[in-house]
């Protein structure tokens, strides 16, 4: 029976056109109704800045809500955690913000994604070279899918058809229009009730199930953002939902979320948000309910091998935290870290952009064979990694700290930011990296790459946070804009920069504006923008006006977020030489004069020879003549303001502008002491700098390296030892 109707399907499979839908194509609004157009399919960072009032202006500090909520979420949901199913029913309450009627909403099921080779997600995993997180493959009987039982608007049944708004497969299921029997009028809410299945996929990019333990991300119907004129770049009223992509995450509007979720008794959960009330237990069931205003998304977790969760309390500026660590026993030894790394990302993210909102954040440290769960944030709610390197010091305890100080600052800036991680992925992932390697910088905890192998030679290294960011961000060949969105790459790994070479850009503006004025423009940023879905234009502006060095920002964001631009700036020859006096015609009060070489060699001779005798302890390099010094520096299409610093044989140094918007800047100077060498950048500011090691230049050859040389060689070595302990 099972076999003739595998390969019944099996039939139906090979008949049907690659490129054919399995729904309907959805019925055309009607005429009363217009159309409201989706987001396209290419969108990317926003150049143009929203307008004050967008997503209903700045936040009040006497707001009666942290956000201007549009959606409300009341959810039922059972978990099989033996067949890995949710059995789940929702009530959506949608607020129509915009000054027309809406007749179709689009809704994103993005469990679809993992549902076959069919969707977008899988697609682009199969077309990546570079591969995807931990590259887990999903075997026969591991795939998961969400699926729409129902959908009534005030009782009346709802028609729905899947779509492909990035022109994505046909296959695709992750975005669904729901056409509705009622209008939604200008300014009014609407109701929607929706019965859902979840087959829950064998754990894979950060959701799933894992023996008996779970995790519940990206489960339940969630409807997209309709986007307003003046908000993110929207001209006109726009629905901004696209395909679950490969590396794409979320964009949400905030809201209240009230969720049921019942287990089997003797099963933890976690969640997001704070339980309300005793657990329910009945017919041998155990239902939590967990509630959370003022967000745009909910998980949680459930497990019947977690141990007694790590409970403690952190004070801060608007009251007490409850920090909750769950972990397995075999990672035991990890609870502690996490629960510290917590409580210190909850202090220096509240002191230096704004403080925590919310009571409760929770951490879930995933189980043995269960790695690919690690390193995901919904709000306060995260999983961190895992490791049996807990001694400080170690990689694996630099790693173990920071992905949760990575994951709780997403809380920030893909949490209470809520960034468009569709079209600007590097506003919170590589903004975020930023942060939360200023906390480590803070913290002293660099990246310890040494091995038993360099131990015994008496060898340690190690790399610090922003240094490991540099080596990991493609300078010499950035192929794409940073504010790029996360689907239109040449590869993955130029999607990785993403993180990397952001943090690096960010790290840079920070130097050339100095410290208090980068920290001045972020928290004008989280202040102007918290609750309301910023772009990049108005990150943009925000640290332009907060750093005072407008300049400066937009430069850096027209190169590296707007643009691909290599920043090399190098010093091509230089040379310094005597300048003495020349034979021929000279001027001799009023005649003209012809002075033979003869004569101008003793004349020379003379001048060196009494200049010696008053100073005998004179170094190379100093003497009766003056010297003319000329040096050509070369630069690459990005062209940062730097300085070229001079050294001269009596010891002193001279430094110059390099701010010349050509491809080319000469130097030419006379000075008493010959130039001995020059370096570009003496004082670390040019971060994106592609290769330091065409910095500097020397007129006569020293034993030693230059301290830039050696800084790149020592860390080349680094990552050399960093893949040879992974051999």
């Amino acid at each position: 029976m099972r076999r003739r109707y595998a390969a019944a399907c099996l039939s139906f499979l090979f008949a049907i056109p690659a490129a054919a839908s399995f729904a309907k194509e959805p019925a055309p609004p009607p005429a009363a109704c217009p159309a409201i157009p989706l987001a396209a399919a290419n969108a990317s960072a926003v150049q143009t800045s929203s307008a004050a009032n967008a997503w209903g202006g700045a936040r009040a500090p006497n707001a009666a809500t942290l956000s201007d909520r549009v959606v409300d979420y009341v959810i039922e949901a059972e978990l099989d955690p033996v067949k890995h199913t949710i059995t789940g029913k929702q009530r959506l309450t949608w607020r129509n913000r915009s000054a027309q009627p809406v007749c179709s909403i689009y809704v994103h099921l993005y469990l679809n994604g993992f549902d076959g080779p069919g969707s977008t997600f899988m697609t682009e995993k199969r077309a990546s070279a570079s591969g995807f997180r931990s590259n887990v493959s999903t075997g026969d009987g591991e795939y998961g899918y969400i699926r729409l039982n129902k959908v009534q608007q005030a009782g009346a049944a709802a028609k729905w058809a899947f779509v492909q708004p990035d022109n994505g497969p046909k296959t695709d299921r992750s975005v669904v229009r729901i056409d509705l029997p009622q209008p939604v009028a200008a300014g009014a809410s609407t109701t929607l009730d929706i019965d859902f299945f979840d087959q829950l996929p064998r754990v894979v990019a950060r959701t799933g199930y894992y023996g008996s333990f779970h995790l519940v991300g990206q489960w339940f119907p969630k409807i997209g953002v309709l986007e307003l004129p003046g908000e993110r770049g929207a001209t006109a009223p726009r629905w901004n939902a696209h395909e679950f992509h490969l590396h794409s995450e979320f964009y949400a509007d905030y809201g209240s979320y009230d969720v049921r979720i019942t287990v089997p008794k003797g099963y933890t959960v976690g969640a997001t948000g704070q339980l309300n009330g005793a657990p329910v237990e009945n017919n041998g069931k155990t239902t939590h309910r967990y509630v959370q205003a003022d967000v745009h998304d909910f998980a949680w977790t459930a497990d019947k091998r977690y141990a007694k969760p790590l409970l403690k309390t952190w004070h801060g500026p608007l009251g007490p935290v409850e920090v909750k660590v769950l972990y397995h026993p075999e990672y035991a030894s990890n609870a502690e870290p996490v629960a510290q790394a917590t409580i210190d990302s909850l202090a220096y993210f509240s002191k230096t952009l704004g403080a925590y909102p919310y009571k409760t954040v929770t951490a879930v440290v995933p189980p043995y064979g269960a790695k690919e769960a690690g390193g995901m944030e919904y709000p306060t709610f995260f999983t961190a990694d895992n490791t049996t390197q807990v001694t400080p010091g170690s990689l694996g305890r630099f790693m173990l700290d920071f992905v949760t100080v990575h994951e709780f600052g997403h809380g920030y800036f893909y949490g209470i930011l809520g960034s468009n991680e569709f079209e600007e992925p590097a506003l919170d992932e590589g903004m975020n990296e930023y942060w939360d390697q200023r906390m480590m910088s803070a913290r002293k905890q660099n990246l310890n790459l040494s091995t038993p192998w360099s131990k015994k030679f008496g060898l340690g290294f190690s790399i610090t946070p922003f240094d490991m960011e540099r080596l990991g961000a493609a300078l010499s060949d950035p192929a794409d804009p940073l504010g790029g969105n996360s689907w239109v790459r040449m590869s993955s790994a130029s999607y990785n920069t993403v993180y990397s070479r952001t943090a690096t850009t960010m790290r840079q503006i920070e130097a050339l504006v100095g410290t208090p004025a980068m920290e001045r423009g972020m928290q004008l940023y989280y202040e102007r923008w918290k609750f309301r879905h910023p772009s990049f234009a108005d990150l943009r502006d925000a640290l332009a006006e907060g750093t005072g060095k407008p300049d400066i920002v937009r430069a850096a964001f027209n190169a590296n977020i707007y643009g691909a631009h290599k920043t090399d700036d190098s010093i091509a020859s230089m040379r310094s030489y005597e300048v003495l006096p020349q034979p021929g015609y000279h001027d001799y009060h009023g005649r003209q004069v012809l002075v033979s070489s003869k004569a101008i060699d003793k004349a020379i001779k003379k001048k060196r020879d009494a200049w010696a005798a008053k100073h005998p302890h004179a170094k190379p390099g100093e003497g009766a003549f003056p010297y003319r010094t000329v040096i050509m520096v070369r630069r690459e299409a990005a062209k940062p303001p730097q300085t070229l610093r001079v050294n001269f044989a009596d010891g002193s140094h001279q430094d110059y502008p390099v701010n010349t918007q050509g491809s080319w800047q000469r130097f030419e100077f006379v000075t008493r002491a010959k130039a001995t060498s020059a370096q570009l950048d003496p004082n670390d500011l040019i971060r994106l700098d592609a290769n330091k090691l065409n910095n500097s230049y020397t007129l006569e050859a020293k034993p030693q390296a230059t301290r830039r040389w050696f800084g790149d060689i020592t860390a080349l070595l680094q990552t050399l030892f960093a893949f040879i302990t992974t051999l």
